[in-house]
C-alpha cells in the first residue's frame, strides 16, 4: 500500500476517533457533573449562618450557590432516602412502569407474531396505527387520553377515576407500539427455517414456540422490556394530564425545580443510575449465556450425526 494512502486512512481513523470521543462526552458529561454534584456541599456563606450538626438540614432556599463546588459531603443520600416526598414518587413510578412494561411486552410480542402471518390489507392498516402512535406528538395523545378517560368514566361507573391507573393505561398504549416494534424486527430477520423444522419433525405449534421462538426472541423481548419500562419510568407530558392526584417522579421533581432543588435529586438520580447500570449488566450476562448455550446446543446437533456414524 502506498505510503500517502496509508497516512490518509491513519489520519481518518484518528479523527473517527476523536470524533467518537466527543460525541461520548457530549452524552455522557452531564450525567458525571449530576453525580459529583450529589456530594457537593452547600455555600460557604449558607455554612457560616448555620449552627446545626447536620449541613444537609439547611433550607433549599438557604443552600446558596450549589452550581461550583463547595466541598465533599456524602449527607445528601441520605436526606435523599429519607424525604417523605421523592421516595413515594420513585416507588410510584416504578410500579406504574414495571407493569407498563409487561404488559406492554406482551402486546407486543402478540401483535408482532400475528403481524408477520397476516394478510397485507389487514397489515397494512395496523401498522399505520402503530406509527402513528409513535410519531404523534406526545402533548397531543396525553390531551386526547384526558379527554377519553374522563368521558369513559361518565359512561362506565366502574372505571376508574383519574390516578395511577389511568398514567398505567396510557403508559401501555406507548409502550405496547414500541415493545411491537423491537420484536417484530427481530422475529422477521431471524426468519422462519427453524419453525419448519420443528414442525416436520412432528412438534406443535406451541412447542415450537416455546422451544425454538420464544429462546431466539428473548433478547428482542428483554429489550423491549427494559425500552418500555424506561419511558414509561421517565415520562412526564402523558402523566401530567392523566395523574389525577398521583404524583410521578418527573412530576414532583418538576415540581422541586421550581421551588428550589438541592443535591438530594443528584444523590438519587446518581443512586438510580447505578441501580440501572447493574440491571443492564445482569441483562447483559443472561443474554451472553443464553448465546453460549445456543452456540453449544447448536454444535452438539451438529455433531450428534457424525457420532452415530
Amino acid at each position: 500500500m502506498p505510503r500517502p494512502r496509508r497516512r490518509r486512512i491513519v489520519t481518518a481513523k484518528r479523527g473517527f476517533t476523536l470524533w467518537a470521543l466527543c460525541v461520548f462526552a457530549f452524552l455522557y458529561l452531564p450525567i458525571a457533573v449530576m453525580a459529583l454534584f450529589a456530594f457537593n456541599k452547600p455555600s460557604p456563606a449558607a455554612l457560616a449562618g448555620f449552627t446545626g450538626s447536620n449541613v444537609c438540614d439547611i433550607p433549599p432556599t438557604q443552600l446558596g450557590n450549589l452550581t461550583v463546588w463547595n466541598g465533599f459531603t456524602t449527607c445528601w443520600f441520605n436526606v435523599g432516602l429519607h424525604d417523605p416526598t421523592y421516595i413515594p414518587a420513585i416507588l410510584t413510578s416504578a410500579r406504574i412502569a414495571a407493569g407498563a412494561a409487561i404488559v406492554s411486552t406482551l402486546l407486543g410480542l402478540g401483535a408482532a407474531l400475528a403481524l408477520a402471518r397476516m394478510n397485507k390489507f389487514v397489515r397494512v392498516p395496523f401498522d399505520s396505527l402503530v406509527y402513528l402512535t409513535l410519531v404523534v406528538p406526545e402533548i397531543v395523545i396525553a390531551v386526547a387520553s384526558l379527554i377519553f378517560f374522563v368521558q369513559l368514566r361518565n359512561y362506565v361507573s366502574f372505571f376508574p377515576p383519574l390516578g395511577a391507573w389511568t398514567v398505567f393505561l396510557g403508559q401501555v398504549v406507548f409502550g405496547a407500539s414500541l415493545a411491537m416494534l423491537v420484536i417484530r424486527a427481530r422475529f422477521v430477520g431471524m426468519g422462519d427455517t427453524l419453525e419448519e423444522a420443528g414442525y416436520d419433525l412432528g412438534s406443535g405449534r406451541l412447542a415450537t414456540f416455546r422451544q425454538i421462538t420464544l429462546p431466539r426472541l428473548f433478547p428482542a423481548i428483554l429489550s423491549a422490556g427494559l425500552l418500555s419500562f424506561t419511558f414509561s419510568f421517565d415520562d412526564y407530558v402523558l402523566p401530567a394530564f392523566t395523574n389525577g392526584t398521583t404524583n410521578t417522579w418527573p412530576i414532583v421533581l418538576y415540581s422541586a425545580v421550581r421551588f428550589g432543588i438541592t443535591p438530594a435529586v443528584n444523590a438519587l438520580a446518581t443512586l438510580m443510575l447505578l441501580a440501572t447500570i447493574v440491571v443492564i449488566a445482569i441483562a447483559g450476562l443472561v443474554l451472553r449465556r443464553g448465546r453460549v448455550s445456543a452456540s453449544i446446543e447448536t454444535e452438539e446437533t451438529a455433531t450428534a450425526p457424525v457420532a452415530m456414524r
